[in-house]
């Protein structure tokens, strides 16, 4: 089975991520996307809770059954390297062909992380271009021009665990209803 590796840090998961997924499940080298939320970031960026980003990303992702939320860097050593995750995943389902989904913004930094030949040789990448980055690595775009820490800059500029209305509508572009409800729920990203 082929199976496409999307990591991330889903803190939230928006728009672009939700559009990721389906252009990865539209190709014909992907049977399964596996959406791996990041346990522990490696670069040591604050994250929210690790549950909550698991459970924004099952709100938001698992429209097609070929689609699953892994928890598994709950379950590994600190930090999370994207390496360990790929071992852990070739260990439990050695059946798998493994790609490795990356944003093309993450591309420049790649070198940087632990091991990347491995991480390679276990998973080759599988770029994705976001409008907004170009480079001489950047795919061509598919994903639109929206990140994580813009959302999160606009849910900091609410005064209660309510959304304002003008707010509420322009997060609605970048979030699914589910995950803005769930934000709102469990006072997220104040």
């Amino acid at each position: 089975m082929r199976v496409a590796v999307f990591g991330g840090s889903f803190d939230p998961p928006h728009l672009a991520h939700q559009q990721a997924v389906r252009h990865l499940l539209r190709s014909p080298e992907v049977d399964r996307v596996l959406v791996v939320p990041v346990y522990e970031h490696a670069f040591d960026k604050a994250l929210a809770p690790f549950e909550h980003r698991v459970r924004m990303c099952e709100l938001s992702m698992l429209e097609d059954d070929r689609v699953t939320v892994s928890r598994i860097e709950a379950s590994l050593g600190r930090p999370s390297y994207t390496l360990h995750t790929l071992r852990a995943l070739h260990q439990q389902h050695p059946s798998w062909s493994l790609r490795l989904v990356v944003g093309a913004d993450v591309l420049h930094d790649a070198t940087k992380w632990h091991k990347f030949e491995e991480v390679c040789r276990l998973a080759p990448l599988m770029p994705l271009g976001r409008k907004g980055v170009e480079g001489t690595l950047a795919p061509e775009p598919v994903l639109p021009e929206v990140s994580s820490t813009e959302v999160r800059e606009l849910l900091r500029g609410r005064e209660s665990s309510r959304v304002p209305s003008a707010l509420r509508s322009r997060l609605l572009e970048l979030l699914a209803p589910e995950v803005l409800a769930y934000i709102e729920e469990h006072d997220l990203y104040r």
